[in-house]
């Protein structure tokens, strides 16, 4: 997701310039979009019984993880990642969307109920910035402040001189990684917070109390827009959790590209040392914010890390060295991994090729994907291949064709999810969106509907399973999940009377906001 700029409240109700459904089916129509009416039906949710949605959103689950799992459904599932472009469908700026993350999820269940999506994502305008302003952080354009309301947020590159993280603190970064966001990477992209060199001050407290509450809001309303779109809308919810790759992690929100650029070249030693410290962390994220029925994948953004980004040395010595091992302990978890493999990333086809067969699903965005059909299709289903440009500038009969193309292509024998090569922002035009869904529906049948259970999600038999990863065994330092451990701290307490252990596992587990607070802020915010 590349944007690179160098208390309780009534719902919302969403200003839709389409009004009423049957309105809505004629201004579909006008756009050459016609379902038939059964399928309409689904896109008008209001005309069915909770009953009929539910079995509308089982039918839509075991089509869309039979897909995952790289099998053949009943038909081809339909699931883009939408962000600003739902929005633009309900008349809403992008600066509405992002700076209130209700009517974003308004604007997420509107689009599922007039576009017959399988799946979706709950809020694809993933940065809020009310929450982004409470803690300061500097590292964005926010609509309506630094870029027009109607452009989406962007991101700040910082040169090499001003990067977050300077060339000689790779081994503060090494020794203790939430020490050193909390101390030095957090004060240094906020405006807000005090660091050990700036006098603490009252505002500086105030935005931490504020940023850490605000994400608690943000995420506790992820459960209750998950469950809308289940019994509104017969939708499932498309991914869950989160992961970056280390080396990443340095290019996104530490060193930044060019800082990095410079240290893969000067000092590689401490680069994959620093990508090694920072795997533990990841892989902790990602699990505990994963599905726990472990149906859907977790999604990866992938950034920073293909050719000619980095080199091919540096690719196979840091960059899938330090990512292997999570993706692979994920699957022995049950976790499979969504590779949204933003850009090109063909030249590393063949090492995505050597993971355990389904563990992944591979979304392909400026790759050729026929050629990860070739390379991937033998072991992990295919997402994506409708080229942005194409929904932004072409017309529906040429996305109807290039639906089709790649069903034929890339899904003839299912394993293939209909998807925008990249998320869809506000230039994609709208009639286009609708003419990819209907090609799906048109061109993606198969015969022979799946019957039994929902395909399994990880390894059936324990002997499969490859051993845990070495390199995710607990480093020296705090383990994943808190910043300072019971054993740290006790020293300093006052002797415990009666639970001891009652008293340590409630410590360790509020100590545990901490952790999940300032991962998250460096992985989602």
């Amino acid at each position: 997701m590349n944007r690179i700029l160098t208390a309780e409240s009534p719902t919302p109700q969403p200003r839709n310039r389409r009004g009423s459904a049957g309105s809505r089916l004629a201004w579909a129509k006008s756009f050459g979009i016609v379902h038939p009416p059964s399928e309409f039906l689904e896109m008008n949710a209001n005309a069915r019984t909770p009953a009929e949605i539910e079995a509308l959103y089982q039918t839509r689950l075991r089509r869309y993880v039979t897909a995952l799992r790289n099998e053949r459904p009943d038909c081809v599932p339909v699931r883009p990642f939408a962000a600003e472009m739902t929005a633009v469908h309900c008349g809403y700026t992008c600066q509405e969307v992002t700076h209130d993350y209700r009517l974003a999820f308004e604007a997420v269940i509107r689009c599922c109920k007039d576009y017959d999506w399988d799946a979706a994502v709950a809020n694809m305008v993933y940065v809020w910035t009310g929450l982004s302003q409470a803690l300061g952080l500097t590292y964005y354009g926010v609509p309506g402040f630094d870029v027009p309301p109607d452009t989406g947020f962007q991101y700040r590159e910082p040169d090499a001189e001003h990067a977050f993280m300077r060339a000689d603190e790779y081994d503060a970064l090494i020794a203790d990684p939430c020490a050193f966001l909390y101390e030095t990477w957090l004060p240094r992209v906020s405006n807000a917070i005090a660091g050990p060199d700036r006098p603490n001050t009252a505002r500086s407290m105030q935005a931490l109390v504020k940023g850490a509450m605000a994400m608690l809001s943000y995420f506790y309303a992820f459960g209750p827009q998950v469950q809308r779109m289940r019994t509104e809308c017969g939708t499932v919810s498309a991914i869950a959790g989160i992961l970056k790759a280390p080396m990443d992690i340095l290019a996104d929100k530490l060193r930044g590209y060019l800082g990095l650029a410079e240290d893969l070249i000067e000092r590689p030693t401490k680069v994959r040392a620093a990508c090694e410290a920072l795997m533990p962390h990841l892989y902790h994220v990602a699990l505990t914010t994963s599905d726990p029925s472990g149906l859907v994948p977790i999604g990866f953004w992938m950034h920073r890390g293909c050719v000619p980004f980095v080199s091919t040395d540096d690719f196979e010595n840091i960059f899938w060295p330090t990512l292997r091992p999570i993706i692979t302990e994920l699957w022995r978890n049950g976790r499979q991994t969504l590779f949204y493999a933003e850009g090109n990333w063909d030249a590393h086809l063949d090492r995505f090729a050597e993971l355990p067969e389904r563990s992944i699903v591979y979304h392909v965005d400026r790759g050729d994907v026929r050629l990860a059909h070739r390379k991937l299709h033998h072991k992990f289903a295919l997402s994506g291949g409708i080229p942005n440009f194409l929904l932004a500038y072409g017309t529906p009969e040429q996305v109807r064709a290039c639906v089709r193309d790649a069903i034929r292509d890339v899904g003839a024998d299912g394993g293939y999810i209909v998807d925008a090569s990249a998320i869809m922002q506000n230039e994609v035009r709208l009639e286009n969106v609708g003419a990819m869904t209907d090609a799906a529906r048109e061109f993606g049948v198969y015969s022979g509907a799946p019957t039994g259970d929902l395909p399994v999600r990880a390894p059936a038999d324990g002997a499969e399973r490859p051993p845990p990863a070495p390199e995710l065994a607990t480093p020296p330092l705090p383990p994943p999940g808190v910043c300072r451990t019971w054993e740290q701290v006790a020293p300093d307490m006052p002797p415990v009377s009666g639970d001891s252990e009652l008293v340590r596992r409630i410590w360790t587990e509020v100590e545990g906001f901490a952790h999940m607070f300032i991962w998250q802020v460096l992985l989602s915010f």
